[in-house]
């Protein structure tokens, strides 16, 4: 269709060049119309094109609001599930610390079976107060009144991180001679800490906390989960490179927690 207006373009202006006055005004009037309609179909397929666009958009939109509308589900279900699943996975730490598959005949083996357990029971009870700070930050800071889809999957993801730590726990247990396992261990509690922010960051924005906290408050608890989170790396480092006895660092979590939280009371 284009192609066909150009060649009658042409034309009209080799017409033109031989022409009376009045045959000439109507050529021009002609090439006037030619340009109108070419105008009014670009104007109708850019208003084509934003219908589409949106149509999309208001297709995005539903979709969205849909998406994020709130759930019927009692935010106490997924409380005690949550709560649930912190009390397996403290209680599945333990199964970590195994008897011997050979019958112990002597004192002396015994006392070498109790000694060679001391790494794991100590990477366990880390791992257990670890397990326990985090159940206290959930339930101190993320009290929810109502809840939407993707906050239910986020607090899941959160879940399914809690419940690697056993698995990761006997990993370094048994194989913390290896930088792999030491960093499996590390990139799980770092995973649970971001996991952590992401709930919380979500039901703050989206307003599902009961006592939404200040953006004072917002800061505190930011600001400990960064110490948590340096602390977790500066540990897994010298964990490796410098003795095995580091990872026992990870019990100043509570202590570090208890003196932000006595300060920031403080100085409210």
């Amino acid at each position: 269709m284009e192609n066909l207006k150009s060649e009658i373009a042409i034309q009209l202006d080799d017409l033109s060049e031989n022409v009376d006055d009045e045959t000439l005004v109507k050529i021009n009037k002609l090439k006037e119309r030619l340009k109108e309609k070419s105008q009014d179909k670009t104007v109708d397929e850019n208003i084509d094109r934003l219908n589409k666009v949106n149509k999309g958009l208001s297709f995005y939109q539903r979709f969205k609001q849909s998406f994020e509308s709130d759930l019927s589900i009692d935010p106490g279900r997924l409380m005690g599930l949550t709560d649930g699943i912190f009390g397996m996975v403290m209680t599945l730490l333990i199964f970590g610390i195994a008897l011997p598959e050979m019958q112990i005949a002597n004192y002396s083996d015994f006392i070498s079976f109790i000694t060679s357990l001391a790494p794991t029971v100590g990477v366990t009870i880390v791992s257990f107060v670890l397990i326990s700070s985090f159940w206290v930050y959930h339930h101190e800071f993320i009290k929810v009144n109502r809840l939407n889809i993707p906050y239910l999957w986020y607090n899941i993801f959160f879940l399914i991180c809690i419940s690697f730590i056993p698995f990761t726990t006997s990993l370094i247990g048994h194989y913390s001679q290896f930088f792999l396992s030491e960093f499996i261990f590390g990139l799980n509690i770092f995973l649970t800490l971001i996991t952590f922010l992401i709930i919380f960051r979500y039901a703050y924005n989206r307003g599902f906390l009961e006592n939404k906290p200040s953006k004072r408050e917002k800061k505190y608890i930011y600001n400990t989960f960064f110490i948590i989170m340096g602390l977790t790396v500066i540990v897994n480092l010298l964990d490796f490179n410098v003795s095995n006895n580091f990872i026992y660092l990870f019990l100043l979590v509570p202590v570090i927690s208890t003196i932000r939280d006595i300060n920031f009371r403080m100085n409210s």
